[in-house]
Order: structure tokens, then C-alpha cells, then sequence
């Protein structure tokens, strides 16, 4: 492993050395083994000591201030709707580090592979519960306190996300140059898009709910990676995790969770809300795309490249089930095969 260094030189083992000397959380024989993180620039580490739990730290870039990091804001707000989410077990502001509770190393991606149709179904079950818990307490909870009740997925949001699909996927990845009268068509679609979905009434989200932000310890799910979290459309987060670009998900599958989310909420009018849910789908596969087509590309870091296929499949399907997206799928598939 590459060692990096933070602004004031320290390399990573060196940081970790000073934390755990610092709080006890582990002897200085601990063993210290990375973690694989996510596409942020922190990086993760869990911690071993001979006797008691092990610890994950996660190592910030730089240094912190614990009281204004949106994680820390955020994972109290999750703690009381209540969610399952990690302890923070302590920090570091001149390290920039914060220790957490070691959840394992099993996401329910990594699980489903093992799992048994009956639990699979289970486990799905028990994460569109949990977004449903989100929405309703988020509601009650909610206040100025928290950072994620003052942003949104509003017009300029919605449509930075689908201009970085076509710089970091299209241009980027693709190598398009992109005729100027097919931009412009572009950026009508997009507005049409996203203006029906920054209309939309808006609950609380947990902004990148899927197969990887979900660990399984002892049967139970827990959320992680949640510091992003802010107002969106109620479709948000299902559309994230069923419409998941790291797992194959059925149709019919999408349709009996959705039911089951609408009888959570005791609401009908399942066709509505499955027209509202494969938009919103739409929109959050195209900004995948840009992310998978960024790591690629700007940080070196292929290991997207094997979710481009599915999440492409996702999004024709919708492209092709409704005819409102007709010049949408033209103006794509004219650079991009998979979609025509």
C-alpha cells in the first residue's frame, strides 16, 4: 500500500500509531489492517487488538473538526428516528480521524450471493422497511439542527448529476465529442426531467442507498456512508436500491417491494408510483454512469467497469418502456450502443 500524507506530513500508519497511543483503543501491538473504502478520499482501517472488539478508523484527508462534520451530524440524526448505524467511538481533529464501531466486512452485496431466495426476499424486505422508517420519523424530526434538512435534490442538484454522466461517462469514458445541437437537446431532456422530479413533495434520503452502503451483522442490516444525506423525492432511496447497479434485481421483484413499501405507508396506487420511481431510476443510473465513468478515468480506478453492463441494462429498460423518452434514448444510443 501507497502511504499518504496529510498536511502536516504525517503518512497514515504514523497518524494511526499516534491515535491509538493516544486513546488506548489499541496496543501499540494491535494489528492494523486496510480496509477497502468507498469513492471518497477518506481511507479506512481496522484496528485488532489481542484482547476486546476490533475498531475501523476512518482517516479524513486532513484535519477535522468533529462538531461540523456532516457524518457526525448526520449519524446522530439517524441514531434518534432510530436507524441502525455505527457508533462513532471517538476522533481525532488533528489527525483527522474517527474511530467507529467495526460492523464486519459482509454488505448485503457480498451476502446475496450466499443467501437463499427466502432471505434474500427477507433481507430486501427489511431495507425498503427501513427507508420507510426514514421518511416517516425524518418528517417528525425534522430541524435546522441537522445539515440534511437544508439541502435538496432541487433543479440545480438534479441537473449538475445528469451533466457529469455526460462529462465523465459520455465524453469522458466514451470519448464522445458531442455535437453542440445534440448537447442542447440534452440539456432539454434534462430539464424536463428534473424539473418533475425537484417537484416532487420531499422526504428525507439518505442520498446512496444500496447493496454496498448496506452491512449484514448478525442478521440485521445496518446503514453506512450516510453523510451525504438530504430532501429528495420519496422514490429516492428505493430507486437507489432496487434499481442498484451492483446487484441484478427483477422486475417482478421492483414490483412486489414496491408494493410493500406502499402498504407500509397504507397508501395505493401502485402504477403512479412505479411511473414516478423508474424516472426517478433513470436519473440516478445516468449518475452512476458518471461516477463509474470518473473513477475510471480521472482516479485511475477500474473496478467500476465491471457495473457499467447492468446499470446501462437498467437504464435502457426505462429508456424503452415509455414513449416520453423517446428523443431522450435517440440522442444516447447515437453515442452510446447499449441504449439503442
Amino acid at each position: 500500500m501507497t502511504e499518504q500524507r496529510t498536511a502536516d506530513g504525517l503518512q497514515l500508519r504514523d497518524r494511526i500509531g499516534h491515535y491509538l497511543r493516544e486513546t488506548g483503543l489499541g496496543e501499540p501491538s494491535a494489528r492494523v489492517v486496510p480496509l477497502t473504502g468507498d469513492a471518497s478520499d477518506r481511507r479506512y482501517f481496522r484496528v485488532m487488538p489481542a484482547d476486546g472488539p476490533s475498531v475501523v478508523l476512518a482517516l479524513h484527508a486532513g484535519p477535522i473538526e468533529f462538531a461540523t462534520l456532516p457524518f457526525v451530524n448526520i449519524a446522530e440524526l439517524l441514531r434518534r428516528v432510530p436507524l441502525p448505524v455505527p457508533e462513532v467511538l471517538g476522533h481525532s481533529d488533528a489527525l483527522g480521524i474517527l474511530a467507529l464501531q467495526d460492523l464486519g466486512d459482509v454488505t448485503l452485496q457480498a451476502h446475496l450471493g450466499a443467501a437463499s431466495p427466502a432471505e434474500h426476499a427477507e433481507l430486501y424486505r427489511q431495507a425498503v422497511a427501513l427507508v420507510d422508517t426514514l421518511q416517516r420519523r425524518g418528517a417528525e424530526l425534522q430541524s435546522e439542527r441537522y445539515v440534511a434538512y437544508r439541502v435538496a435534490f432541487d433543479v440545480e442538484k438534479l441537473t449538475w448529476e445528469l451533466e457529469f454522466f455526460v462529462k465523465h461517462f459520455v465524453e469522458g469514458y466514451r470519448g464522445v465529442a458531442l455535437p453542440a445541437a445534440a448537447r442542447a437537446a440534452l440539456q432539454e431532456e434534462w430539464g424536463a426531467i428534473v424539473g418533475e422530479l425537484a417537484a416532487e413533495p420531499r422526504v428525507l434520503c439518505h442520498r446512496d442507498y444500496h447493496s454496498r452502503n448496506l452491512m449484514l451483522r448478525d442478521g440485521s442490516l445496518y446503514i453506512i456512508d450516510f453523510q451525504d444525506a438530504r430532501m429528495g423525492p420519496d422514490t429516492y432511496d428505493l430507486a437507489s436500491l432496487l434499481r442498484d447497479s451492483y446487484v441484478d434485481i427483477t422486475d417482478g421483484q421492483v414490483d412486489d417491494l414496491i408494493t410493500y413499501f406502499l402498504a407500509l405507508k397504507g397508501r395505493a396506487g401502485a402504477e403512479e408510483f412505479r411511473r414516478r420511481f423508474d424516472l426517478m431510476a433513470l436519473q440516478r443510473n445516468l449518475k452512476a454512469l458518471g461516477t463509474f465513468g470518473y473513477q475510471t478515468i480521472a482516479r485511475r480506478n477500474g473496478v467500476y467497469i465491471q457495473y457499467m453492463p447492468r446499470t446501462l441494462r437498467y437504464a435502457r429498460s426505462n429508456l424503452e418502456k415509455y414513449s416520453r423518452f423517446a428523443r431522450l434514448r435517440e440522442l444516447l444510443s447515437a453515442h452510446i450502443e447499449e441504449l439503442s
